[in-house]
């Protein structure tokens, strides 16, 4: 039986899967986008997103854990650096999965995997204005109907 083997072996022995997960992983970090088969980009998705999470608190104890599952000391610098001032505010989700189509060799559904906050096409190079709660009600900034108020009556001193 079955029972609770959720988990995507990837047709590799524990060690090789280890090993190439944390490749995969330090590729992803240090160029924040990688092309790869689809199957490994969700076992990839699956392996980084507890690290990413782990790396908004720059913790001594967060740092060793990290780095016993990549076992590169940039890659873990850079999560801890870049990556995690990007991703500070966001609770969850720092990974996008894009299928790409089949490779021409053997015909395998390729996917690229990226970190969400690193692609300026998507976001196009600005943060979310309109934050939500979890109820999905927008929160109102406080000041927003005076700012426009403020803008207008300089302008008629201006131009008076």
């Amino acid at each position: 039986m079955r029972h609770g083997k959720k988990f995507n072996h990837l047709s590799r022995q524990k060690g090789h899967r280890a090993a190439m997960l944390a490749n995969m992983a330090c590729s992803l970090i240090e160029h924040k986008r990688i092309n790869t088969t689809v199957a490994k980009a969700k076992a990839l998705k699956q392996f980084v997103e507890p690290l990413v999470t782990k790396s908004k608190e720059d913790t001594t104890h967060n740092r060793r854990i990290c780095f016993s599952y990549l076992r590169n000391k940039y890659a873990v610098t850079e999560l801890f650096r870049e990556v995690a001032a990007k991703v500070g505010d966001r609770p969850g989700g720092y990974t996008r999965i894009i299928k790409l189509g089949n490779r021409l060799g053997d015909n395998a559904d390729m996917a690229m995997i990226e970190l969400v906050d690193f692609n300026t096409l998507y976001n196009g190079g600005k943060k979310e204005v309109k934050k939500t709660t979890r109820r999905g009600k927008a929160k109102k900034a406080e000041g927003t109907p005076e700012a426009p108020a403020a803008e207008t009556s300089e302008n008629t001193e201006a131009t008076e």
